[in-house]
């Protein structure tokens, strides 16, 4: 390898570097402002999420909680520790269950809920249909049968309904444990209902942000010692043959 040629190398060697630590501190630093991660409390979400896993939840504001979304949420009428449920229901939405196939009803509407723990109905019982007041949300768990929720609440003023603003993020994804880790799907049962499901988070995004800023890393940070020992190869196989064809000529 020329002189000129490794010295170009070693350049794009070094942006590569550069580049990829752009990529991996910055994918980090976005993820820590977009995202908190918790630990969920109760197997109330099972089995979309089970006790003790570890979620991100993107940071965002009440009013872009969507039909379908799970969401972390303090409310101290529910207790004093963040809470993890699924919004099933907003403002000026009439919820009740269950119509004759045990599910969940909007409006009158049924609503197809593959989340929730086969066989389950909707509801263990039926509740009445309950109005939820505009600028709050009704909460269920998908473990319906294990679960404290807006159902328990109905008696309450909002109907067991919650203010969108005690919402303080929305699960993207389950980081913890490995085996479990994976994002969560936006359910379509609630896609064809007004304001239809929210859009995906950056998640996806800062995780390729972060493995391409590692391979850019890596991938920089080896070209030295591999363009090294490359030299130092060619440099024998020439001395070797420099040398058989002295020794070749001696008489």
């Amino acid at each position: 390898m020329s002189s000129g040629a490794g010295r170009k190398g070693n350049v794009l060697s070094g942006l590569a570097v550069a580049a990829g630590c752009v990529l991996f501190l910055g994918g980090f630093v976005w993820g820590a402002v977009a995202y908190v991660p918790y630990t969920v409390p109760t197997s109330s979400m099972a089995p979309t999420v089970a006790s003790g896993d570890r979620v991100l939840a993107e940071r965002i504001s009440g009013d872009e909680v969507r039909r379908g979304d799970v969401v972390v949420f303090e409310d101290t009428a529910w207790g004093d520790l963040p809470m993890v449920k699924r919004v099933v229901a907003v403002g000026g939405d009439t919820v009740g269950c269950c119509d004759g196939q045990g599910r969940l009803t909007i409006d009158g509407t049924p609503v197809a809920e593959p989340y929730v723990t086969e066989g389950e109905r909707a509801a263990q019982e039926d509740f009445p249909a309950t109005t939820v007041p505009e600028g709050m949300i009704f909460l269920l768990g998908d473990h319906r049968g294990d679960s404290v929720d807006s159902r328990n609440h109905l008696a309450e003023s909002g109907g067991g309904a919650i203010p969108r603003d005690a919402v303080k993020g929305r699960v993207d994804a389950t980081a913890w444990p490995l085996g479990s880790a994976g994002m969560l799907e936006r359910p379509d049962g609630f896609a064809a209902l007004p304001g239809g499901l929210s859009g995906p988070g950056p998640l996806r995004m800062l995780v390729f942000a972060v493995v391409a800023g590692a391979a850019l890393i890596l991938g920089g940070a080896a070209y030295g010692p591999v363009s090294g020992y490359a030299r130092a190869r060619r440099a024998r196989e020439t001395h070797n043959g420099v040398t058989h064809r002295r020794k070749g000529n001696v008489p």
